[in-house]
């Protein structure tokens, strides 16, 4: 956990992520980037140099297969108000729309449920799991399928709900996260996605790691040319 704690602490400072009085929801579907994230702001609350609130936000979804009994007896262990919001999502991207590529609205629906979960439980600011892979992974998905350059930012601000995103995780990585998990107990709870491990962006994922055998610094450098504040070079 000192690499995550480190990595978190980073962002939090570098992008004044946190501040006093924040109550923060952390969206909490029970897989290991969210739960790492919430152990981890709940660590960061016995040293930051602002006072703020936590709460865990998780989404049913709508799969019959979806348990978050787990998950929901480790924030009551721990004190951590667990708030649960039923939802058909699931049915609505697979049966009803039928999405042959499911990721992208599945994503922009379940942020915009959180963000009213938020506004209706006086939440100041959604904390999401999403890390340096996913940064670099949503990068290259936008240049090899949209011929565009973007990918999330660490701090978003959502006009609609007037809620504030926030990435504590973007300075750390998977291989962290994955690590950070042999040393401490915490309830994962399975994808219940039926595209799981089968979508475009595990492609990616596959891509730069091979990437990775050969150039063991790739995707630091990815992440840091995010942070290059200077002009794009155009071809002329």
């Amino acid at each position: 956990m000192k690499k995550i704690m480190g990595c978190l602490k980073k962002a939090v400072e570098s992008y004044s992520m946190i501040e006093e009085g924040d109550v923060i929801g952390v969206g909490l579907s029970g897989g290991k980037d969210s739960m790492i994230l919430l152990h981890a702001l709940t660590l960061y609350q016995n040293f930051s140099p602002v006072k703020y609130q936590i709460k865990a936000l998780s989404l049913t979804m709508g799969f019959d297969d979806f348990d978050l009994s787990p998950v929901a007896d480790y924030c009551r262990a721990q004190g951590i108000e667990h708030i649960i919001e039923e939802t058909n999502i699931g049915k609505v991207v697979f049966d009803e729309r039928k999405e042959k590529h499911p990721c992208g609205m599945c994503s922009r629906m379940k942020r915009g449920r959180l963000s009213k979960v938020c506004a209706s439980h006086d939440i100041d600011k959604l904390a999401l799991g999403h890390h340096g892979d996913d940064a670099i992974e949503s990068l290259l998905m936008s240049m090899f399928y949209e011929s565009r350059i973007r990918t999330f930012k660490p701090v978003s601000f959502m006009d609609r709900s007037s809620i504030t995103v926030i990435r504590p995780l973007i300075y750390a990585f998977e291989s962290d996260v994955t690590h950070a998990l042999t040393q401490v107990n915490l309830p994962i709870v399975k994808n219940p996605c039926h595209v799981d491990k089968h979508t475009k962006r595990e492609y990616v994922k596959r891509l730069l790691n091979n990437l990775a055998e050969d150039n063991p610094h790739i995707k630091e450098r990815l992440l840091h040319s995010l942070e290059n504040k200077k002009q794009l070079e155009i071809w002329k």
